[in-house]
């Protein structure tokens, strides 16, 4: 896993956001665009080209390679996360059960730095890679919604 400062200027294959299946749809909309936001952060290059309507107004770009959101339990979720701890050529987010327990930022930071890597509890993973290693690991995963 790259380190989480890093803004990464290749151009991942296949990214995937994977929830948390008990979160309810507010909840689950909240992590997938905390987790989308800063994997484009990361990744510069998943923001296409601007988008030109026949009026000639530019719009901002989108994703170029989509970005499929899944679900999955915990059980899952941990063993994602522990597999991007071991694969440096895999990049990814994590967004513990504290980013929705606390109010700011501040408080966030202190709520995760007591707790072990091991026991982080995630509500969301987002993942980017090379697109057969990604399809291998979340191949099983559905659909969020």
């Amino acid at each position: 896993m790259n380190t989480p400062a890093t803004i990464l200027p290749s151009s991942p294959e296949r990214c995937v956001i994977v929830i948390n299946q008990q979160l309810a749809a507010g909840h689950a909309a909240n992590a997938a665009a905390v987790l989308a936001l800063t994997l484009g952060q990361r990744h510069p290059s998943l923001v296409g080209e601007p988008l030109i309507d026949a009026d000639n107004r530019v719009h901002p770009g989108l994703i170029p390679i989509g970005i499929s959101v899944l679900v999955a339990d915990s059980e899952q979720l941990t063993h994602l996360h522990q597999h991007l701890l071991n694969d440096d050529e895999m990049d990814g987010i994590i967004f513990p059960v504290e980013g929705q327990q606390t109010t700011d930022y501040a408080a966030f930071r202190e709520a995760v730095s007591v707790v072990p890597t091991d026991n982080l509890q995630l509500l969301g993973i987002a993942l980017a890679g090379k697109k057969k290693v990604v399809r291998k690991l979340t191949g099983k995963l559905g659909l969020l919604g």
